[in-house]
This record gives structure tokens, sequence and C-alpha cells, in this order.
């Protein structure tokens, strides 16, 4: 499956209108496949075939609420801000959330 560019991600989060919320911001060690991958999956959703059918399973880039601002970096509204960062703590992520209104 062909994965959306980076800069598409960031042109199509510029069309939306002024919103509070936080940015989260993360760093984790690429070294660690396993938690890299897996924090991967989470955010930009993966795609699976078995028995000549796919499975596309969303990431978290994709709810309404988010947008992708950079490499490792999201603006996420209050409701979606335990979510993720359940996630990071849950597996080791260390992780940053800074307040923020964009728009």
């Amino acid at each position: 499956m062909a994965r959306k560019s980076t800069l598409r991600r960031v042109r199509k989060a510029k069309t939306h209108v002024r919103e509070e919320g936080f940015i989260v911001t993360w760093d984790v060690d690429s070294a660690d496949r396993t938690t890299a991958h897996r924090l991967q999956r989470f955010i930009f959703g993966d795609a699976t075939r078995a028995n000549g059918r796919t499975y596309r399973y969303p990431g978290f880039v994709e709810r309404r609420g988010v947008r992708y601002l950079g490499q490792s970096v999201l603006f996420v509204t209050p409701n979606l801000l335990r979510e993720i960062v359940a996630f990071l703590s849950g597996n080791g992520i260390e992780h940053e959330v800074t307040p923020a209104a964009i728009g």
C-alpha cells in the first residue's frame, strides 16, 4: 500500500479552521524496532493482505481532531489527548504535551 507523502498530510491539515488542543511530540529509539513499528502502525495505520483480501487499519492521524504537523509531532483536540498519551506511556515512549491553538 502506498503511503501518503508527508507534505500531503501537512497540506490537508492546513485546510482546517482554528482549534484549541495540544501539540504532542515524542521520541522513540529507532534501534527498538518493535516499539518503533508499533508506534508507526498506531499513528499511520496499516494494511494487510490475507487470502486475497486487503484489511485496512486506519491510523490515529486519520481521526477527526488530529493534525499531522511533522515528523513525530501531532496536534490533537482535548477529547483525543488521553488516548495518545495512554498509548505513548503504555509503550514506554518519551513524549511531551504542550497546550496550543492552531488554524
